[in-house]
């Protein structure tokens, strides 16, 4: 994570919670620490997720940094297209949880949007480099949530 609040990851694992407990405090609601583990699973997922990625891809760290060098579909990729995405989203929803914050709520709830509109890009970004092998990935492999298995 850069400690930079133009790193996406900065604002969601450390600005947006700071804001969220310095709101918790001041409102005095008790926090759910039995929502703690989907916080952690959001961030383990992100971190992961990243590392196996960047270790397989190539390139920068993050699509808004550049371009990878190459398609990553195997592991969690396998069944996600977007699972450092989700990651934050997962952690979110966990601090939301967590906190019963209207403000944690509404954070979380515009940044999904957020969070598609930017795999939309991606998959643009990444059709234009990959072309068809990322087309028949994408067609194979769900963009959110990983589908359930099935006889076959």
């Amino acid at each position: 994570m850069r400690p930079s609040l133009r790193s996406t990851s900065t604002r969601t694992f450390a600005a947006v919670p700071a804001v969220v407990l310095a709101e918790q405090a001041m409102s005095r609601r008790p926090l759910r620490l039995a929502w703690a583990p989907v916080m952690a699973w959001g961030y383990l997922q992100y971190r992961l997720a990243g590392t196996y990625r960047i270790t397989r891809a190539g390139g920068p760290p993050g699509m808004s940094q550049g371009q990878p060098e190459r398609l990553v579909t195997t592991g969690i990729y396998a069944h996600t297209r977007n699972p450092m995405y989700m990651g934050h989203l997962i952690f979110l929803t966990g601090l939301t949880l967590a906190t019963r914050s209207p403000l944690s709520l509404a954070v979380t709830a515009g940044l999904v949007h957020w969070f598609d509109e930017r795999a939309r890009t991606d998959h643009r970004r990444l059709t234009t480099i990959f072309g068809e092998p990322y087309g028949e990935y994408a067609a194979r492999v769900p963009r959110w949530l990983p589908r359930l298995p099935t006889d076959r």
